[in-house]
């Protein structure tokens, strides 16, 4: 079993905001109310530039070390079925090399991570591979 860089709590603090902007859709309410009480408060479901949780988990990525993030991305690998835990150690390393073809390797991993639609139920899934407890139950930020 790998022993992860990163800690259950921050992958289920990166699950739970993935998941709240997974849940975002382009613009789907082009005849917008004047205020959020006359549209049904529809479009907070909206993806647009100016999203905060976006900022927020891209934000929480940029800020992890090395090994963090490439532990992600591979947890994000094995939920996706790229390889099983016994791949662990191989996966992990195609990240590495992935890595160091990136000029701005935070960036690129920010936008890589973000860039993978269902990011949150993906590692969710890689953490149960792992047989680690993750809890999505969640509902303050980790410091």
């Amino acid at each position: 079993m790998p022993e992860l860089a990163i800690s259950a709590d921050k992958v289920a603090f990166i699950i739970e905001k993935a998941r709240e902007f997974d849940v975002k859709e382009s613009g789907s309410d082009p005849d917008s109310g004047s205020n959020p009480s006359d549209d049904d408060e529809i479009d907070v479901l909206e993806d647009n530039n100016s999203d905060p949780v976006a900022a927020e988990l891209a934000g929480f990525i940029r800020a992890l070390n090395e090994d963090e993030q490439l532990d992600l991305v591979t947890l994000m690998w094995l939920g996706r079925g790229d390889g099983d835990v016994d791949e662990w150690d191989d996966l992990r390393a195609r990240a590495v090399e992935a890595r160091s073809e990136y000029k701005s390797p935070r960036r690129k991993t920010v936008q890589y991570l973000l860039g993978e639609p269902m990011l949150g139920d993906l590692l969710a899934d890689g953490m149960d591979e792992l047989g680690i407890d993750w809890s999505d139950e969640r509902t303050t930020p980790v410091g």
